[in-house]
């Protein structure tokens, strides 16, 4: 709602705009690019300016722009619109409904009246004030004026002089011919040479006159304008000087205390979400059963007395909710610890990526030849990897009784492999053939893990996790990514495996697709948008979870996830919220109802709930992350150099290694020198195959050293899967099988 916080002056009554005694405000959309078009901006008009901002919480400390109303031109559009032209730029602006717009542009136009008069009325001389874009063409005008009086002041002296010089000419000659019977007629000549002279001097002195009452008339113009512009310029030094003491300080906020920090921008919206703090309310998801969860009314009595202990109880076994966050932290610190907790600074070298990916529209990521300085230090088997920052989600799952307790940490596991991308819009290197990873964490945390390229077009990795504490992990993820000139999307395809060794459930999902926007302008950033479909193919419990696509004009919370997880007959038992960036939690149902009819004429299902139950925290980035690719704590281990790998392991690439040193310009030769290495290889491999075509023989593509395609019993598909032996060719470090890849 606007607010009139004073009414206007009348004018009849007033006659002048005086300061300070009308201010209006509220919420109006203005145009800004053709990239996100209408934005929501909080409008103040007071003292003649109309200041917008992005929040009302930046009115203490950042103006987006102001608009002074004495030189604005009103202007009412279409419905709901209407455009302000000042200073030869225009801004659109567009109201919620036709009355608003109408109060808008009434205080507008009044705005505008009274400060045109204060101008006229504070300026004595009956010049007007610094009017820019009239001052423009004025100043144009007088700048001609006094051109032209240049050009008359040359030409007169162009005559004073020849005409001088002849008069000069004309006396020595009647000097010589003084008691001459010619002298009548040269003393004639003389009298008009000398008329000449004194007719082209008064003209040169009147167009002198001309030049000087020109100057004089607009003296005080010019100075007013140069005295506003000294004004506009200090202002605006004020103004940047604010800023970056303001960048300074929330900078130096931020690396002392990151998590704090985390969507602040969103917090400024004023976004009214948070202001029901005892119900929670969900949004219909697509293609299922549309509902809204409420807490019972023990919720309610557990967040005013604020007991965390009562809020972790009941419901669901202590072997789930209880002592693991302790682990948890215990495993986390260890790991910071044993292993490396830095890596060089990243380098700051400026680089304009539209001009590469500008001839690259529609054509699949992989196949662009980029530069390194678009990559980050991590191959994309190591970003494979990096799924299991949280492998204690699954060490908890493996000791559940209940499978649908259990498919709650699995679905909490599958959202926690996004927490470590919101901030990491860097691309991963592209594996090359035959390349490997392993990261082998028996004594921290009971797992082994080993991948591998096993496809170079279309890319794809293979991808196997042995745990010691009940469960086996495996992956085969090709990846489709295209550039669509905004925006860069990245679809990983196929199907993730885990079971668990004492139950023998058998879940599998895939993953959701990831984009990067702000290709063109603007600051790159990162979103998860897409539904994964978890199903145990054992006991046909199902969980579906929606990943919300950001939008501005959304009141829901960023980067939001919602899932409902089901049994074999439909039945719904939890409610899953959270966000992809922060945490997970589960509320267990325990009543539900029919609601209101919802969208496109579903009815919702209102499910009432325990209190909710906390599955799944981020760890804080380490101190400087975004000074070193934004890397968690996990990921600063994975490129550390170890003894005994295979001679294929991404720890040894060499363009990967300088890069991460800050060798960029070392790293780009090596990238290039494997990549051309890379072609020479396929086109060996093409070569081989057409004759042994050409000979009748059986044509054998590329195998992978360490798995094998098979045929997957639960989806039916071929898929990649661990063959075997790595391990122990690791122990008798007998690599002999190893293609010489780098």
């Amino acid at each position: 709602m606007n607010e009139l916080v004073r009414s206007l002056p009348s004018p009849t009554l007033s006659g002048i705009y005086l300061p300070g005694l009308d201010t209006y405000r509220g919420w109006l959309f203005k145009w800004t690019n053709y990239l996100k078009g209408y934005q929501r901006r909080w409008f103040v008009l007071s003292n003649g300016l109309l200041s917008y901002y992005r929040t009302q919480a930046e009115m203490a400390h950042t103006c987006r722009g102001t608009i002074p109303m004495a030189t604005a031109h009103i202007e009412v559009g279409d419905t709901c619109h209407l455009v302000l032209t000042s200073g030869g730029r225009s801004y659109h602006l567009k109201a919620t409904s036709d009355g608003e717009c109408q109060r808008w542009v009434s205080v507008l136009q009044q705005a505008k009246a009274n400060a045109t008069q204060l101008m006229h009325h504070s300026d004595d001389s009956g010049d007007e004030g610094p009017v820019p874009q009239e001052d423009r063409a004025l100043t144009q005008g007088v700048l001609k004026t006094l051109a032209s009086k240049l050009d008359d002041l040359s030409t007169c002296n162009e005559l004073i002089g020849k005409h001088g010089a002849a008069l000069q000419r004309s006396l020595t000659e009647l000097e010589e011919l003084r008691g001459s019977t010619d002298s009548t007629d040269k003393l004639k000549a003389v009298n008009e040479r000398a008329t000449l002279f004194r007719i082209t001097s008064n003209a040169m002195i009147n167009a002198c006159r001309d030049f000087l009452d020109v100057a004089e008339t607009h003296s005080r113009r010019w100075q007013k304008a140069l005295q506003y512009e000294r004004e506009q310029r200090h202002h605006l030094e004020e103004t940047i000087e604010q800023l970056a003491k303001q960048h300074n300080s929330l900078e130096r906020a931020w690396r002392e205390n990151p998590s704090t920090y985390t969507g602040v921008e969103r917090t400024q919206e004023g976004d009214a979400s948070d202001e029901n703090e005892d119900a929670e309310f969900f949004d219909a998801m697509e293609d299922s059963p549309a509902f809204i969860t409420v807490t019972a009314s023990d919720h309610i009595q557990h967040k005013r007395s604020g007991s965390n202990q009562s809020m972790m109880s009941g419901g669901m076994p202590n072997d789930w909710t209880h002592n693991e966050n302790d682990s948890a932290d215990t495993n986390h610190t260890q790991l910071r610890r044993t292993r490396r907790s830095r890596i060089p600074d990243k380098p700051n070298y400026s680089l304009n990526l539209w001009s590469i990916m500008k001839n690259c529209i529609g054509k699949e990521l992989s196949k662009i030849p980029m530069p390194v300085n678009f990559n980050e230090p991590l191959s994309m088997l190591q970003r494979l990897t990096e799924d299991l920052e949280y492998s204690e989600l699954l060490d908890r799952a493996a000791r559940c009784d209940s499978s649908l307790e259990q498919m709650c940490l699995v679905a909490a596991f599958s959202v926690s492999s996004y927490s470590t991308t919101v901030h990491r819009t860097a691309k991963p290197f592209n594996p090359l053939l035959g390349e490997t990873y392993e990261l082998d964490r028996l004594e921290e945390y009971g797992y082994r893990s080993i991948s591998e390229q096993v496809s170079h077009h279309p890319p794809a990795a293979a991808h196997h996790v042995a745990s010691e504490r009940g469960w086996t992990l495996w992956q085969e993820i090709t990846i489709d990514s295209k550039f669509r000139g905004k925006y860069i999307s990245i679809m990983p395809l196929g199907y993730i495996h885990l079971q668990f060794h004492s139950s023998g459930n058998h879940y599998v999902w895939s993953k959701v697709t990831s984009t990067v926007h702000n290709i063109i302008v603007g600051k790159l950033w990162i979103d998860q948008s897409g539904d994964i479909e978890i199903v145990n193919y054992v006991t046909k419990d199902t969980c579906h979870l929606k990943f919300s696509p950001y939008s501005y004009f959304s009141r829901e919370v960023p980067r939001k996830v919602t899932g409902v997880v089901e049994d074999r007959e439909g039945t719904a038992h939890y409610i899953l919220s959270g966000t992809w960036d922060d945490k997970m939690e589960s509320a267990k149902i325990v009543d539900s109802s029919q609601g209101c009819g919802g969208s496109e004429g579903k009815q919702k299902t209102v499910y009432q709930t325990r209190p909710p139950k906390l599955l799944w925290k981020k760890y804080p980035l380490p101190d400087n992350a975004e000074n070193m690719h934004f890397f968690s704590s996990l990921a600063l281990t994975l490129n550390e150099p170890e003894e005994g790998v295979a001679p294929t392991d991404s720890r040894l690439r060499p363009d990967q290694r300088l890069m991460e040193a800050g060798l960029w310009d070392e790293a780009n030769a090596q990238k290039q020198r494997l990549e051309e290495r890379q072609r020479l290889e396929r086109k060996k491999r093409e070569a081989q195959a057409s004759q042994a075509l050409e000979e009748g023989q059986d044509i054998e593509g590329y195998q992978p050293l360490w798995f094998e395609k098979r045929t997957d019993d639960a989806t039916g598909e071929s898929t990649y899967v661990y063959r075997g032996g790595y391990w122990e060719a690791k122990e008798r470090q007998d690599w002999s099988q190893c293609p010489e890849i780098f």
